[in-house]
């Protein structure tokens, strides 16, 4: 009986690497926030090793996402970041959404819920664990990028409108 399941689990295993997920590899950024924002060369590479892969259009995937569910499970942390923010498609938000997204940026880092605990963790992409310094470096730049809004555009322009159901 112990000897039907395990090769019943086997052959399941086998099965479901047939059915993988499109990957995240577009070189697609139709509105990127580079090309709106200044963004120094440090702040650039800490955004680059510990966010573009879950928010922008291109992911860089370890081996092991060719493995399922293991591969699933990756492509829906992918798809759910890029949701929340995805830095390709920026400025295809109104001034409003994009000043938000910057104060939730901070938000985040400052809570220490970015990057995911899940990317991080086993010793997995070890390079995104941000630093204090990284992280008031991010933070620092989100902050300065709300101010030159602020700035430059109407008040009203920047204020998130209440939506009526």
């Amino acid at each position: 009986m112990v000897k039907k399941i395990l090769l019943g689990l086997l052959i399941l295993i086998v099965l479901i690497q047939f059915f993988r997920p499109e990957q995240n590899v577009s070189a697609e950024q139709p509105a990127p926030l580079k090309e709106a924002y200044a963004i120094p060369e440090d702040v650039q590479g800490i955004l680059q090793k510990a966010c573009d892969d879950c928010h922008s259009n291109s992911t860089v995937y370890p081996w092991y996402a060719n493995i399922q569910p293991v591969g699933w499970w990756m492509n829906s942390h992918i798809e759910d970041g890029k949701r929340h923010l995805n830095f390709d498609e920026f400025t295809n938000l109104p001034l409003a959404r994009q000043n938000h997204k910057f104060e939730e940026f901070v938000e985040m880092i400052e809570e220490g819920e970015m990057p995911l605990e899940s990317y991080t963790q086993l010793g997995m992409h070890q390079e995104a664990n941000l630093t204090e310094a990284e992280k008031g470096k991010l933070i620092d730049w989100a902050k300065s990028q709300m101010a030159m809004l602020k700035s430059t555009y109407p008040a009203d322009s920047l204020i998130m409108k209440r939506r009526n159901h």
